[in-house]
Protein backbone atom coordinates (compact mmCIF):
# COMPACT_ATOMS: atom_id res chain seq x y z
CA UNK A 1 0.00 0.00 0.00
CA UNK A 2 1.39 3.44 -0.77
CA UNK A 3 1.72 6.26 1.51
CA UNK A 4 -1.45 8.18 -0.35
CA UNK A 5 -3.52 5.24 -0.11
CA UNK A 6 -2.79 5.11 3.44
CA UNK A 7 -3.25 8.75 3.91
CA UNK A 8 -6.78 8.35 1.96
CA UNK A 9 -7.97 5.70 4.15
CA UNK A 10 -6.79 7.36 7.58
CA UNK A 11 -8.89 10.13 5.91
CA UNK A 12 -12.18 8.32 5.21
CA UNK A 13 -12.09 6.66 8.54
CA UNK A 14 -11.62 10.00 10.15
CA UNK A 15 -14.57 11.37 8.32
CA UNK A 16 -16.75 8.09 8.98
CA UNK A 17 -15.78 8.20 12.88
CA UNK A 18 -16.74 12.16 12.46
CA UNK A 19 -20.38 11.57 11.43
CA UNK A 20 -21.29 8.72 13.50
CA UNK A 21 -19.68 10.05 16.63
CA UNK A 22 -22.50 13.58 15.46
CA UNK A 23 -25.15 11.43 14.75
CA UNK A 24 -24.71 9.45 17.56
CA UNK A 25 -24.18 12.44 20.13
CA UNK A 26 -27.06 13.95 18.48
CA UNK A 27 -29.15 11.35 19.09
CA UNK A 28 -28.62 10.65 22.81
CA UNK A 29 -29.28 14.71 23.07
CA UNK A 30 -32.32 14.55 21.72
CA UNK A 31 -33.49 11.26 23.53
CA UNK A 32 -32.34 12.78 26.57
CA UNK A 33 -34.30 16.16 26.24
CA UNK A 34 -36.97 13.76 25.49
CA UNK A 35 -36.66 12.83 29.34
CA UNK A 36 -36.31 15.76 30.50
CA UNK A 37 -38.72 17.27 28.86
CA UNK A 38 -41.46 14.45 30.27
CA UNK A 39 -39.50 15.11 33.98
CA UNK A 40 -40.49 18.97 33.58
CA UNK A 41 -44.30 17.76 31.83
CA UNK A 42 -44.98 16.50 35.34
CA UNK A 43 -44.91 19.33 36.99
CA UNK A 44 -47.79 20.60 34.96
CA UNK A 45 -50.48 20.38 37.16
CA UNK A 46 -52.98 20.93 33.86
CA UNK A 47 -53.46 17.90 32.76
CA UNK A 48 -54.22 19.06 28.94
CA UNK A 49 -51.17 21.21 29.54
CA UNK A 50 -48.82 18.33 30.30
CA UNK A 51 -50.28 16.00 27.63
CA UNK A 52 -49.74 18.87 25.23
CA UNK A 53 -45.84 18.73 26.63
CA UNK A 54 -45.26 14.93 25.90
CA UNK A 55 -46.70 15.32 22.34
CA UNK A 56 -44.81 18.21 21.39
CA UNK A 57 -41.74 16.47 23.02
CA UNK A 58 -41.98 13.35 20.85
CA UNK A 59 -42.79 15.68 17.88
CA UNK A 60 -39.11 17.83 18.54
CA UNK A 61 -37.01 14.56 19.43
CA UNK A 62 -38.67 11.98 16.46
CA UNK A 63 -37.36 15.29 14.04
CA UNK A 64 -34.12 15.75 16.07
CA UNK A 65 -33.05 11.88 14.99
CA UNK A 66 -34.34 12.29 11.54
CA UNK A 67 -32.31 15.30 11.17
CA UNK A 68 -29.10 13.55 12.89
CA UNK A 69 -29.15 10.81 10.50
CA UNK A 70 -29.79 13.23 7.39
CA UNK A 71 -27.57 16.17 8.55
CA UNK A 72 -24.20 14.43 9.30
CA UNK A 73 -24.35 12.77 6.17
CA UNK A 74 -23.66 16.47 4.93
CA UNK A 75 -19.57 17.32 4.41
CA UNK A 76 -17.62 17.69 7.68
CA UNK A 77 -15.98 21.36 7.94
CA UNK A 78 -13.91 19.57 10.89
CA UNK A 79 -12.49 15.99 11.70
CA UNK A 80 -12.64 15.21 15.27
CA UNK A 81 -9.47 14.75 17.12
CA UNK A 82 -9.73 12.28 19.61
CA UNK A 83 -7.61 12.69 22.74
CA UNK A 84 -5.60 8.79 23.66
CA UNK A 85 -7.96 6.81 25.50
CA UNK A 86 -10.96 9.23 24.29
CA UNK A 87 -13.47 6.40 25.42
CA UNK A 88 -12.03 5.40 28.50
CA UNK A 89 -12.03 9.07 29.47
CA UNK A 90 -15.98 9.08 28.48
CA UNK A 91 -16.83 5.95 30.38
CA UNK A 92 -15.26 6.96 33.46
CA UNK A 93 -16.79 10.60 33.27
CA UNK A 94 -20.64 9.20 32.50
CA UNK A 95 -19.91 6.77 35.55
CA UNK A 96 -19.21 9.80 37.99
CA UNK A 97 -21.97 11.55 36.42
CA UNK A 98 -24.32 8.41 37.37
CA UNK A 99 -22.66 8.16 41.01
CA UNK A 100 -23.25 11.90 41.37
CA UNK A 101 -26.55 11.86 40.04
CA UNK A 102 -27.46 8.72 42.73
CA UNK A 103 -25.71 10.79 45.70
CA UNK A 104 -27.82 13.69 44.81
CA UNK A 105 -31.23 11.46 44.55
CA UNK A 106 -30.14 10.11 48.09
CA UNK A 107 -29.05 13.15 49.95
CA UNK A 108 -32.20 15.20 48.79
CA UNK A 109 -34.35 12.45 50.05
CA UNK A 110 -32.76 11.74 53.47
CA UNK A 111 -32.72 15.49 54.10
CA UNK A 112 -36.10 15.73 53.56
CA UNK A 113 -35.67 17.88 50.71
CA UNK A 114 -36.55 16.05 47.13
CA UNK A 115 -37.02 19.41 45.89
CA UNK A 116 -33.41 19.68 45.45
CA UNK A 117 -33.52 16.59 43.02
CA UNK A 118 -34.07 18.11 39.51
CA UNK A 119 -31.70 21.30 40.75
CA UNK A 120 -29.18 19.09 41.55
CA UNK A 121 -29.20 16.37 38.64
CA UNK A 122 -29.35 19.33 36.12
CA UNK A 123 -26.17 20.80 38.13
CA UNK A 124 -24.49 17.07 37.24
CA UNK A 125 -25.30 16.95 33.91
CA UNK A 126 -24.54 20.56 33.08
CA UNK A 127 -21.19 20.11 34.65
CA UNK A 128 -20.26 16.40 32.78
CA UNK A 129 -20.68 18.30 29.54
CA UNK A 130 -17.37 20.62 30.04
CA UNK A 131 -15.28 17.19 30.10
CA UNK A 132 -17.43 15.51 27.28
CA UNK A 133 -16.47 18.56 25.00
CA UNK A 134 -12.58 17.88 25.27
CA UNK A 135 -12.93 14.11 24.94
CA UNK A 136 -15.64 14.42 21.82
CA UNK A 137 -13.33 17.40 20.53
CA UNK A 138 -16.69 18.71 20.00
CA UNK A 139 -16.54 22.71 21.18
CA UNK A 140 -20.46 23.11 21.41
CA UNK A 141 -20.49 20.94 24.10
CA UNK A 142 -19.11 23.52 26.46
CA UNK A 143 -22.14 25.93 25.26
CA UNK A 144 -24.09 22.86 26.77
CA UNK A 145 -22.70 22.41 29.78
CA UNK A 146 -22.62 26.31 30.40
CA UNK A 147 -26.43 26.33 29.78
CA UNK A 148 -27.48 23.08 31.46
CA UNK A 149 -25.61 24.87 34.56
CA UNK A 150 -27.60 28.27 34.11
CA UNK A 151 -30.69 26.11 34.14
CA UNK A 152 -29.93 24.27 37.09
CA UNK A 153 -29.11 27.55 39.08
CA UNK A 154 -32.58 29.48 37.72
CA UNK A 155 -34.07 26.56 38.90
CA UNK A 156 -31.77 27.05 42.37
CA UNK A 157 -33.34 30.56 42.36
CA UNK A 158 -36.99 29.18 41.69
CA UNK A 159 -36.16 26.91 44.63
CA UNK A 160 -35.39 29.52 46.51
CA UNK A 161 -38.07 31.95 46.23
CA UNK A 162 -40.41 29.80 47.32
CA UNK A 163 -41.55 27.71 44.99
CA UNK A 164 -43.19 24.42 44.77
CA UNK A 165 -41.32 21.24 43.40
CA UNK A 166 -43.80 20.99 40.49
CA UNK A 167 -42.99 24.39 39.45
CA UNK A 168 -38.82 23.64 40.14
CA UNK A 169 -39.53 20.46 37.94
CA UNK A 170 -41.26 22.37 35.10
CA UNK A 171 -38.48 24.69 35.20
CA UNK A 172 -35.60 22.85 34.65
CA UNK A 173 -36.80 19.60 32.97
CA UNK A 174 -38.50 21.74 30.48
CA UNK A 175 -35.24 24.29 30.19
CA UNK A 176 -33.00 21.11 30.05
CA UNK A 177 -35.16 19.79 27.12
CA UNK A 178 -35.04 22.75 25.39
CA UNK A 179 -30.93 23.01 25.55
CA UNK A 180 -30.30 19.29 24.89
CA UNK A 181 -32.59 19.59 21.77
CA UNK A 182 -30.92 22.94 20.86
CA UNK A 183 -27.65 20.97 21.30
CA UNK A 184 -28.77 17.84 19.01
CA UNK A 185 -29.80 20.18 15.96
CA UNK A 186 -26.55 21.92 16.51
CA UNK A 187 -24.68 18.99 16.31
CA UNK A 188 -26.47 17.22 13.48
CA UNK A 189 -26.25 20.22 11.20
CA UNK A 190 -22.99 22.26 12.26
CA UNK A 191 -20.74 19.48 13.43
Amino acid sequence: MTTQTQTETADAECLALTRSLRRRGAIVLAVFGLVWAFAGGSGIAAAPASVAVGVVAAVVTAGAVVIAFRGTRGPVNRPVRLPEKWNRGVGLVNAAELVAIFAVIAASNASGHPEFIPVGIGLVVGLHFFPLARLFDQRQYTGTAVALTAVALVGLAVLAAGSSAETIRAVVGLGAAVVLWASSFHVALKG
